[in-house]
């Protein structure tokens, strides 16, 4: 076994060479218990999604037609923010992830899908579902862990500069949507140098970028203000706050999946010679749940549901929570630990995990131990308070 050898507080360290290839194949009965299943009522659980959500959209930018008056514009605002969440979330992330596909309807296909967001979808699938869903959670691989611009792992090489990471993990929740299209780019590495920066790829790709975030901008902050009359500004201001809204959500539900603790990080060279099983197992390792009602799933594309969503990223998302006490069940026959918890708790730690990263280790390790004293008593572990 190759994941996570070098950790001292090994999870897997019980598990023996065919209790893991065992752990992949009763995960494969399971995608095949799921596809084999899957037939008209998905397909109307999603066209249905789809139905809602565009009327909730088109019924919220009627309304703020009247946004110059406040109830009108704190309706709209907030109809539309879930129209944009629920395009991201469960329409366009799943649809591109191909979780369609085997409907042959060309209008619900991951080649044929182009999102609400500043990212287009070719370049999106690419670092999503081919690197991401590759690389989960591998130090150096994976953009999606720390988004290329923090420290998410105590074995990383500490400098001044993460210090900020706070700060700038902050500012990226605000204008995720950018974020992440810059990222698809891979703009640190791409513009390091002069023969990078003008590689033919790069510039299409980029010039790809910056066309869909105009059509973007010209849609929400041209389009329908100037469709509003004496309300522009304040149709202006309603788009700008549902694209914030929709973007903190989204890095809200993505945090919560791959950062709080509990979840693991794994070395580039711990991937060499991986097998099924082992890939099975890093997913399992690399990702955590948040806990809910099913409108909670349903605005978090399911990604709620992010061990099984990286299980198996192609089955229909509406099927993970049916599948859900199956893959808890094999987390305990084999002795892991199966992270979940609710949306406050969960955010609070990765929010937690990004503040001690951005620390030196051993400055971290003395506020963590400052803490404890201030809570426990001298020896015998009794609260003060």
């Amino acid at each position: 076994m190759t994941v996570l050898q070098k950790k001292a507080d090994n999870p897997i360290a019980h598990l023996t060479a065919d209790d893991i290839e065992e752990i992949g194949r009763r995960l494969d009965e399971i995608r095949a218990e799921v596809i084999e299943a899957r037939g008209a009522s998905d397909a109307a659980y999603i066209r249905k999604v789809i139905n809602v959500q565009r009327k909730l959209e088109l019924g919220s930018r009627a309304v703020l037609l009247a946004s110059l008056f406040p109830p009108a514009w704190l309706i709209g605002t907030a109809g539309l923010s879930v129209a944009k969440i629920l395009e991201n979330m469960e329409i366009g992330h799943n649809i591109m992830h191909g979780q369609w596909d085997w409907m042959r309807d060309p209008k619900i296909h991951s080649t044929k899908w182009e999102w609400d967001h500043a990212s287009p979808s070719e370049q999106w699938k690419h670092s999503h579902n081919e690197l991401h869903h590759t690389y989960t959670n591998v130090v150096g691989k994976d953009n999606d862990l720390g988004y290329g611009i923090m420290r998410v792992d105590e074995d990383q090489k500490w400098y001044p500069a993460y210090l900020a990471q706070p700060l700038w993990n902050f500012v990226n929740a605000m204008f995720f949507e950018y974020g992440i299209a810059a990222y698809d780019l891979e703009l640190g590495k791409n513009l390091a140098t002069k023969k990078r920066r003008q590689n033919p790829d790069f510039k299409a790709r980029t010039k790809q970028v910056f066309k869909k975030i105009r059509g973007q901008m010209t849609k929400d902050y041209v389009v329908h203000p100037l469709l509003s009359g004496p309300s522009a500004l304040h149709t202006l201001a309603a788009n700008f706050t549902a694209n914030v809204v929709r973007n903190i959500w989204a890095h809200s539900v993505i945090m919560c999946g791959h950062f709080p603790e509990g979840v693991q990080t794994f070395e580039k060279k711990s991937i060499e010679g991986e097998t099924r099983g082992e890939w099975y197992l890093r997913q399992m390792l690399g990702s955590a749940n948040i806990s809910g009602g099913r409108a909670m799933h349903i605005m978090t594309g399911n990604l709620s549901y992010q061990i099984e969503h990286h299980l198996f990223p192609d089955l229909p998302s509406n099927r993970y929570q049916e599948i859900a006490p199956k893959v808890q069940q094999l987390f305990r026959d084999y002795g892991l630990a199966y992270t979940t918890g609710p949306l406050p708790k969960q955010v609070a730690s990765a929010w937690a995990k990004v503040f001690r990263l951005s620390l030196p280790n051993d400055f971290a390790a003395k506020l963590s131990a400052a803490a404890r004293f201030r809570l426990q008593g001298p020896a015998n572990g009794q609260l003060t308070a």
